[in-house]
């Protein structure tokens, strides 16, 4: 039994997991100041508001508020009738007020779920809430002048901020990580973040505790910062338990504490002790007045969702017919789906697993190595090309890189390189002919009950015809002239 699996016979991990998003908006949370900072010079999009300069008001950013209410009612969750902004009060460099505008008894968005597919199937995971607050600046540290020194960034400081929280429902490292794709998918399917991790756009921080497998009572918890990619979630929260589970073994006890994820070592380091909901102080923010919600609100913010993950993968899998893997995989790339949707509105649902497996395959690897671009109704009728067998799929998948590649039409590959298919019986069994002269040793060995042989002569003649072959026909012709004479 490995290491981990000794762990998880004896202790039973409860992980719930915070995630932050930044809101796509044109302006920050409370300030009229610009949310488009990427690689702009540090502290230049900054105003007295988002700086926390005293004598100034903010005023709520309504497109951030119908992003949260967007994403509660993706995720099944209830907004009330009134809602109100709450101060969250502790010192750190990057905040410049002191404190953080929040919300904390009376969220946008509570009670809701999200359900997901996990290596042992489907999983759904309580979601407690989901709540708008104010992102805080950045620190960087740096040598200035021969000195360590640590500076601070402004313009990230007031940009909208969604966390949401879930129940302790998670259990292992996969179910989280799986929990933080789908949920990244979602924020980016109805437009609500970005949500990359790579830029800070989503940050994911999981509370992990053990107990014994039996026993009701949760463990002292451990927060974890600092994951900067759905691998690290993983691993990070494995580490975690083991690390735990090492220490009660040992006769030691966990400490409630904030560690970060280190990469390079794959272990995670003690950050800081970490705080109580109490040391906050929480308290109604006393510039902002409360936020009403009407039902005829709601309802206009819903019917602009667009359709969701999870019905767009049951839907690929009950009227397109194709697998669980395909329609994942698909919808899990925004370029893929579109092109598989447009594709399919050209073809008809019959074509749909054969564009399904020409996107899974060949598109995907291409647009992670190179720039092209293929068009739905090409693609569509280099389908249906190699569906009515003028063309194999073999050279069906040469044309396709050729089109992704240059843009030509698909009609015009096939007459440029004469790519149309070999069906004609005697130009066949004159090309079997040939392979059969040129391979006795192949031939002597299928006729010796080696089986693999007629793979390799199949091969061979495709070889020779650069693929145009009818791959059926040539399989026939092959086994008709080895059973038939010696």
């Amino acid at each position: 039994m490995t290491v981990a699996g000794a762990v998880a016979s004896r202790y039973e991990a409860v992980i719930g997991i915070e995630i932050h998003c930044q809101l796509k908006t044109v302006s920050k949370m409370f300030c009229g100041c610009s949310t488009d900072i990427d690689g702009a010079a540090p502290n230049s999009h900054c105003c007295p508001v988002c700086l926390g300069l005293p004598g100034v008001l903010p005023t709520i950013n309504k497109a951030a508020v119908e992003w949260v209410i967007a994403t509660g009612s993706a995720i099944e969750a209830t907004t009330p009738a009134a809602t109100r902004w709450d101060r969250k009060n502790y010192f750190y460099p990057d905040l410049p007020k002191g404190y953080q505008i929040s919300q904390y008894q009376l969220p946008l968005a509570a009670n809701g779920r999200l359900t997901f597919d996990t290596s042992e199937g489907p999983f759904t995971v309580r979601i407690r809430r989901a709540h708008l607050e104010e992102d805080t600046g950045r620190l960087q540290h740096a040598e200035l002048d021969g000195r360590r020194v640590s500076l601070i960034d402004y313009n990230r400081s007031g940009m909208p901020l969604m966390e949401i929280v879930t129940e302790p429902d998670i259990r292992t490292g996969e179910q989280a990580r799986r929990y933080a794709e789908e949920l990244r998918l979602l924020m980016k399917t109805i437009g609500a973040s970005d949500a990359e991790m790579e830029n800070g756009q989503m940050r994911v921080e999981a509370n992990v505790s053990i107990r014994p497998r039996g026993r009701e009572e949760f463990g002292t918890r451990v927060e974890v910062k600092n994951m900067n990619s759905m691998k690290a979630v993983e691993r990070a929260i494995a580490f975690e338990i083991e690390r735990q589970a090492g220490l009660i073994d040992g006769g030691g006890a966990v400490q409630m504490e904030t560690r970060g994820w280190d990469d390079p070592s794959q272990s995670t380091y003690h950050m800081r002790l970490k705080e109580e909901e109490n040391d906050y102080r929480y308290f109604p923010e006393p510039d902002l007045p409360p936020l009403i919600t009407t039902p005829e609100w709601l309802a206009a913010i819903k019917t602009r969702l667009p359709e969701l993950p999870a019905a767009r993968r049951t839907r690929y899998q009950t009227e397109l017919g194709l697998s669980p893997y395909d329609a994942s995989v698909i919808v899990n790339d925004a370029d893929a789906s579109t092109l598989f949707e447009d594709a399919v509105k050209t073809s008809g649902s019959g074509l749909a697993k054969s564009l399904a497996n020409m996107i899974t395959g060949e598109y995907l690897r291409l647009v992670k190595t190179a720039e092209g671009h293929v068009d739905p109704a090409e693609l569509a009728k280099l389908v249906l090309t190699i569906d009515q067998g003028a063309v194999s799929a073999t050279v069906g998948k040469n044309i396709f890189v050729e089109h992704f590649e240059s843009g030509q039409p698909v009609t015009s590959i096939i007459e440029k390189h004469g790519y149309r298919q070999i069906s004609d019986a005697g130009v066949l069994a004159k090309a079997v002919e040939q392979v059969l002269e040129a391979n006795p040793a192949a031939v002597a060995d299928y006729r010796a009950g080696k089986a693999a042989a007629a793979g390799f002569l199949v091969g061979q003649v495709m070889k020779a015809t650069r693929g145009q072959a009818n791959a059926a026909m040539v399989q026939a012709a092959l086994r008709e002239r080895l059973d038939r004479s010696e």
